[in-house]
């Protein structure tokens, strides 16, 4: 009876042992949260095939990369748009490596520890010379240093593939003719490339619990008291400097993660996959949808923009032709004008969610 009676209490030590003492606090964002993580887990025997296996791989990588941003963005106040540079590193690393060296566990696992290396020491650099600077100065540096990434990996044509990029082979447990079991399970074949694809979804969710827990770590609380109030942060003896680079090098680390994850799903990483400017647009909108100074935000903007780049289009071309009557309307929602209505649909949610999804839900 007391065990029995004792049991849903040591599960909710766990789960907040897992969440970091830092639960949605909402039941309907619990709800949306869990309905993703359980389709983010069924979508290979839910929706077979390709593009929605691809589109799930992408979300979860996105996820992580969000949530790496948010922690500069929302919880240290910091505007950087060098964060694509490291996700870009991360795509690069797994990339030359898997090139040059061959198609071994062994090529990763060098390809992965340099990339992170080197993102360590480019965060470290960036941070000690620039965030003495004020915020908007700050921000200009990364966008040079961003630039010259980009620039650098279109021009070493003979290192990194030029504007062509590098296309690569997977270690063979991640590759569609290796054979985990002899019979498909509900119809799947339990193959490499579901492998792939959860190796990435765990690996994301690993990442994103780290930093759930890094943001509720004291280290995280002085972060968010230096964003609220730098000299008052100063005055009480924390060296913040020191803080924020430390941030921005946890940052650059996890965004090189999610690199190195794309790269393996795409077999593939170029300037354009990995280190375009469009890219930090995105994970911009992402955590400014989903809400600004919460992890699970980043889970929500992640998700609805991911969705919504790729299957608004494909809405709009059904919505369009059963509108073929009313020219005007069938015009209006040509596929061809899918950018138009994400614009207005983002543009919606921040006037309808000024503190975000996420915000919204946790104030109801």
């Amino acid at each position: 009876m007391s065990s029995a009676a004792g049991t849903p209490p040591a599960r909710n030590g766990i789960l907040l042992g897992l969440l970091s003492a830092d639960p949605p606090r909402s039941r309907v964002l619990s709800l949306l949260l869990v309905a993703i993580l359980a389709t983010l887990v069924a979508t290979p025997f839910l929706i077979p095939g390709s593009q929605p296996i691809g589109t799930a791989a992408k979300i979860c990588i996105f996820i992580l990369l969000a949530a790496s941003f948010d922690l500069l963005l929302g919880y240290t106040g910091i505007v950087s748009f060098a964060h694509t540079m490291f996700f870009g590193i991360g795509g690069y690393g797994i990339a030359i490596a898997l090139n040059r060296l061959g198609a071994t566990w062994t090529s990763v696992a060098i390809g992965l520890a340099a990339a992170l290396a080197l993102s360590a020491v480019l965060a470290f650099i960036i941070g000690l010379v620039s965030l003495r600077v004020r915020a908007i100065f700050f921000s200009m540096i990364t966008l040079a240093v961003a630039s010259a990434m980009l620039v650098l990996a279109s021009q070493l044509s003979g290192f990194t593939g030029g504007e062509d990029g590098l296309s690569f082979q997977l270690p063979p447990e991640l590759r569609p003719a290796f054979r985990v079991l002899a019979d498909p399970v509900m119809g799947i074949a339990i193959n490499g490339r579901l492998l792939a694809y959860y190796l990435i979804l765990f690996v994301s969710l690993g990442m994103f619990l780290l930093l759930l827990r890094i943001v509720n770590s004291p280290f995280g609380r002085v972060l968010q008291a230096i964003r609220e109030n730098e000299f008052r942060a100063e005055a009480l003896g924390y060296r913040v400097v020191a803080y924020r680079i430390a941030a921005s090098v946890i940052a650059a680390l996890a965004a090189t993660v999610a690199g190195a994850l794309l790269a393996l799903w795409l077999r593939y990483n170029g300037p354009d996959t990995t280190l375009s400017f469009s890219i930090m647009i995105d994970v911009l909108l992402m955590v400014v949808i989903g809400g600004m100074g919460t992890l699970y935000g980043s889970v929500i903007g992640a998700t609805l923009f991911v969705l919504a780049q790729s299957y608004l289009q494909v809405l709009m071309g059904t919505v369009s032709g059963s509108l073929a009557a009313v020219p005007l309307l069938a015009s209006i929602t040509h596929p061809d004008r899918w950018l138009l209505w994400l614009g207005i649909l983002f543009v919606t949610s921040v006037y309808a969610f000024p503190g975000g999804i996420v915000g919204r839900l946790r104030r109801e």
